[in-house]
């Protein structure tokens, strides 16, 4: 197993990892955003008025996404069986 094998190896978890999180985070992040947005027009403070959307949001968005999470996946542990199959 040589060093350029084990970078790219990192390399690939990292891009696989950020590219199964991105979906999940953005949405987060916009229904955060808007949730605070009322929030802050209203004067209304409630934990639970960010909590609640934001889980149901991430909730749809997983079912929704899961397929095509899947198949990333898979593809990225059929390639890296693959890669180890070769050094051998």
């Amino acid at each position: 197993m040589s060093e350029a094998f084990v970078v790219n190896l990192i390399r690939e978890a990292f891009y696989t990892m950020l590219l199964l999180a991105s979906p999940v985070l953005l949405l987060s992040l916009i229904v955060g955003l808007i949730i605070s947005i009322i929030q802050a027009a209203t004067s209304i403070q409630e934990v639970t008025l960010t909590f609640v959307p934001k889980m149901i949001a991430i909730a749809i968005v997983l079912v929704l996404a899961l397929p095509w999470m899947m198949d990333v996946m898979i593809a990225f542990t059929t390639n890296l069986f693959q890669q180890i199959s070769i050094l051998k």
